[in-house]
């Protein structure tokens, strides 16, 4: 097989690489007020590496497997670059005071203190938790479900899934609100439940404790609570992108895979309540991620639709 570099990069390899300098430059910003800034860097020329080299793989030989490990190498990123926003908005103040004070005036209530106490039952708690796991095999479902048909469909579908996630990163970099898990737990609940939402300036930059998820013990209360665990992290609470990409999520369902779609859409139902009922979200987060699915998703569509000399599938 002869060796060529003529291949073009793929615009999901394109848009990462953006989103990588774009965050490199944040760190040499704020190189003097971010953690381990080095670290961060070192993890970056990682993971471009490693593109690389599955862009020379696919040089060398030119198959359907080597072209889908350059697909496979940016959307498993998305695993670094949640827990990563943590390290940005981290440095400015704290928000939460607002948006929990929104939900207060907007609802008249707490929807995250209120809503588990309505339905406190184990076979609610069960369903909601199931609902708020679903999110992660929905993702896998979604992006991979087209190559079986289509591996232009599967290629339009991946690049627009991590389009938006990037979409939804970018924000969370400066906009920090931890959510309820983390604010209610740090100010205590007496407080929240007398309407005093004091301002926690950069508490979460120091501390990243949570409240344990509220309902009963149960098989899928306990995988979300285990989840949580190993990757959450006191940011990206407005807009959920929970709701936001389960919403760009059933978007390309519906446009890829009608069967798959409704077959989504109770455990799409049980998400969007999850985000509330586990205190994950304020209800205006979830008001925020719906808006924003719909303005991330048609901008990630015209992007694609408008990409110059997109590489044509050869292999």
């Amino acid at each position: 097989m002869q060796f060529s570099l003529r291949h073009k990069l793929l615009p999901i390899e394109v848009i990462t690489l953006a989103y990588t300098l774009f965050t490199s430059l944040l760190i040499l910003l704020f190189w003097g007020e971010i953690k381990d800034p080095a670290g961060l860097l070192l993890a970056r020329g990682q993971h471009v590496g490693n593109m690389a080299l599955a862009f020379l793989l696919y040089a060398y030989r030119p198959n359907a497997f080597t072209r889908f490990l350059r697909f496979l190498i940016p959307l498993a990123l998305l695993g670094f670059w949640y827990p990563d926003t943590y390290e940005f908005c981290q440095l400015f103040p704290n928000l939460d005071h607002f948006f929990a004070q929104a939900d207060a005036v907007l609802f008249g209530c707490q929807p995250a203190v209120t809503f588990s106490q309505w339905l406190p039952e184990k076979l609610w708690s069960e369903l909601f938790h199931l609902g708020y796991f679903a999110y992660y095999p929905l993702i896998a479902a979604t992006v991979l479900a087209p190559l079986l048909e289509s591996r232009e469909r599967f290629e339009r579908t991946a690049f627009i899934v991590l389009l938006c996630f990037l979409f939804y990163y970018a924000v969370y970099l400066f906009l920090p609100v931890a959510g309820p898990q983390y604010y209610f737990h740090a100010v205590g609940q007496g407080l929240i439940e007398q309407g005093h939402f004091p301002h926690l300036g950069d508490y979460f930059r120091y501390h990243t404790e949570m409240a344990p998820s509220p309902g009963p013990q149960g098989f899928f209360h306990d995988l979300v609570e285990a989840t949580q665990a190993s990757g959450e992290r006191p940011t990206a609470a407005f807009p959920s992108s929970h709701v936001g990409m389960s919403t760009v999520l059933l978007f390309l369902l519906w446009a890829n895979n009608r069967r798959l779609f409704y077959v989504s859409l109770p455990f799409y139902f049980f998400l969007c309540c999850a985000t509330v009922y586990i205190q994950a979200h304020y209800l205006v987060d979830v008001f925020g991620g719906w808006i924003s699915a719909v303005l991330f998703y048609a901008l990630a569509l015209w992007v694609w639709n408008h990409w110059p000399g997109r590489e044509p599938l050869k292999a």
